[in-house]
């Protein structure tokens, strides 16, 4: 696995990482519905066998379950894999996630992380949403204090712009910016990206296989599969542009059997094939399916093969955010 400096701090990450966004489990508002915990376990493992050495979770996911089974199932791996979190969200007592960033609790939240993962310090603590956005400068502060203490070797930030960003390099420069992209959420490419590029912020994308519907094909039996709180049912691709999305997929499908790949092994190389991106982040609940993506890929497509796919791109601009 071929591995990049997260922009200037001190480590060497892989250039996929493993999302544990879905292994969170149910009962929330954004739940992918329930998820058996030793599936969850196995599958951390056997991305580090994969030479995976790094794992993206946030308090959010399952409410802090996430960060509870990563916790678990990397305890015997510390030294070999970094634990990337994040924090200021916040939950009611029916589990509706709402928009809780404050600087008076940026403490409290990571000693509340640091209990769950089960460790002394964390490797990358991030900002998960700029909500409030008053709140930003104060929780970046707090976050630079942790730092300083070692209860967090390297900070950065989720879902920033620029002019954000901007206000806290005034600060301190973040680390790394975890923002969406794939092939249907390309807003970064025209001011973002660069932004870091130019000031060596590493760039590690969410939801590169668009919540699994660029890896498998999401016809209505698949639909009929998904758990009732799944909240991806609410997804236009699922819903007002399904038919557009089903032509789309069928045609990346081609492209991706040409290139002796699996779709989602195609979503996640064209995102690599981005200079300005340091990894992708990629989510698996079940030890097949990160089996799947990790087996018999190098990550890399040509020129050619990367402009067939933004060829194919314009001819749907429905999907397509830019």
């Amino acid at each position: 696995m071929r591995k990049k400096v997260l922009g200037n701090s001190d480590m060497e990450i892989s250039v996929i990482g493993l999302g544990t966004w879905a292994i969170g489990g149910t009962g929330y508002n954004y739940s992918w519905g329930s998820q058996d915990d030793k599936d969850s376990i196995e599958t951390i493992k056997l991305a580090i066998d994969f030479s995976l050495n790094w794992i993206d979770t946030a308090s959010a996911y399952g409410l802090g379950h996430s960060e509870e089974i990563v916790g678990i199932a990397t305890k015997e791996f510390r030294d070999r894999v970094f634990i990337f979190t994040k924090l200021g969200k916040s939950w009611d007592e029916k589990g509706v996630l709402g928009d809780g960033l404050s600087g008076r609790t940026v403490r409290q939240e990571t000693e509340q992380s640091l209990r769950r993962l089960g460790v002394d310090s964390i490797d990358l603590m991030q900002i998960h949403w700029p909500r409030p956005d008053s709140e930003i400068e104060s929780a970046w502060e707090q976050m630079c204090k942790l730092m300083d203490e070692k209860k967090i070797r390297a900070i950065g930030v989720s879902n920033f712009n620029v002019g954000q960003l901007e206000r806290i390099k005034k600060i301190r420069l973040p680390a790394s910016l975890q923002p969406p992209y794939c092939v249907f959420r390309r807003e970064i490419e025209k001011e973002i990206l660069p932004w870091c590029a130019e000031n060596n912020v590493g760039v590690i994308c969410y939801s590169p296989m668009y919540y699994g519907l660029l890896a498998e094909k999401f016809d209505q039996q698949r639909i009929s599969k998904m758990a009732p709180d799944d909240w991806r049912r609410k997804l236009p691709e699922l819903t007002t542009n399904h038919s557009i999305y089903c032509q789309f997929y069928d045609k990346f499908q081609e492209i991706a059997d040409e290139n002796g790949m699996n779709t989602g092994q195609l979503a996640i190389s064209w995102v690599l094939a981005n200079p300005s991106v340091t990894g992708a982040i990629v989510g698996a609940r079940k030890p097949g399916q990160i089996k799947q993506i990790l087996s018999n890929c190098s990550f890399e497509i040509s020129q050619k093969t990367k402009q067939r796919i933004d060829e194919l791109l314009n001819q749907y601009p429905l999907l397509v955010k830019r």
